[in-house]
């Protein structure tokens, strides 16, 4: 990770210092680094050592913070990993354009590959997530949302870059298809885990850890699992209420929605799907060599049911 940290240092450079000066805020506002890390374990798991491997690294890491900016936008969020977003900071117009910026920046990194097979992955996975990033807009405020459509929407704009992290390094490594294939379901059910765990955490988490605010989905009128589910079994009083705070996005009511997923005991439900996901990202290692770095996915796949921030 520490080379991974030296080629995104080393290519956030811009003439214009408002580029690099956006960029640097958010990328050094810390994160996980789970979409590069991932890619590294992957490599690790299958023997791979080029320094590839570190460029397409930080180009993951590039593609999901150009996303993050574009997302902090369209939500009107002010907080991101206990700071300020950068459209708090630096506007809307300035997140926006250098979202665009490092989003041409990855492109630039991955045709210098020279390797078409890196770049229809990661243009294809970019154009999902685009996509679903429109169909969540598109799902905004509608109480009638499906368990399927809301897992739809979160395997396009989150799981896809898990996915396309996991499929390059078997790129990268030369594996056959089903190697291939593994990994990529790895990264995707994994992914999907990680969105159903942090969409949980809007309800049961603490601010201060989680360094976003508690509510925004239900102000971005987002219905998601824990909702849906405390939909599906509460009574027509309890389903009334969740029916009218996702269609007006208001938080005033934020606790009592609270206390209907409580009731409805949707929380242990939607760690039971997460748990779900989960299973099938270890599943899938059962295709790859057994080692070091292969028992790391496997644990990365278990503790991030633990998730509490």
């Amino acid at each position: 990770m520490r080379e991974v940290d030296k080629v995104i240092a080393a290519r956030l450079g811009s003439s214009v210092a408002l580029v690099g000066e956006v960029a640097r805020y958010i990328i050094q506002a810390g994160g996980k680094r789970l979409r590069p890390a991932l890619l590294l374990l992957m490599s690790g798991a299958l023997g791979h050592r080029d320094a590839r491997r570190f460029n397409l690294a930080a180009v993951v890491e590039f593609i999901h913070t150009a996303t993050l900016l574009h997302d902090d936008v369209v939500d009107g969020s002010t907080l991101r990993r206990g700071h300020a977003t950068a459209n708090e900071n630096f506007g809307n117009p300035a997140s926006v354009l250098v979202g665009d910026f490092l989003y041409s920046r990855a492109f630039q990194m991955m045709v210098q590959t020279g390797d078409m097979r890196v770049m229809e992955i990661l243009a294809d996975a970019t154009n999902v997530i685009a996509e679903g990033e429109v169909q969540q807009l598109v799902n905004t405020h509608d109480a009638s949302l499906t368990e399927a459509g809301y897992l739809e929407v979160i395997r396009s704009k989150t799981a896809k870059l898990f996915e396309a992290s996991a499929r390059l390094a078997a790129v990268l490594a030369g594996s056959n298809a089903l190697v291939e294939q593994a990994c990529a379901d790895y990264g995707q059910a994994l992914g999907t885990a990680f969105q159903v765990i942090d969409d949980a955490l809007d309800y049961e988490g603490d601010a201060h850890e989680m360094g976003k605010n508690i509510g925004d989905d239900l102000r971005e009128g987002k219905m998601t699992l824990p909702l849906i589910i405390a939909m599906q079994r509460g009574d027509e009083g309890q389903r009334a209420l969740l029916r009218r705070v996702i269609e007006t996005g208001s938080t005033d009511e934020l606790a009592a929605v609270a206390g209907v997923v409580r009731a409805t005991d949707a929380m242990s439900a939607t760690r039971a799907a997460a748990q779900a996901q989960a299973q099938l990202a270890m599943q899938a290692l059962s295709a790859l060599p057994a080692n070091f770095y292969t028992r790391a996915l496997l644990q990365l796949a278990a503790q991030l049911l633990e998730r509490r921030v």
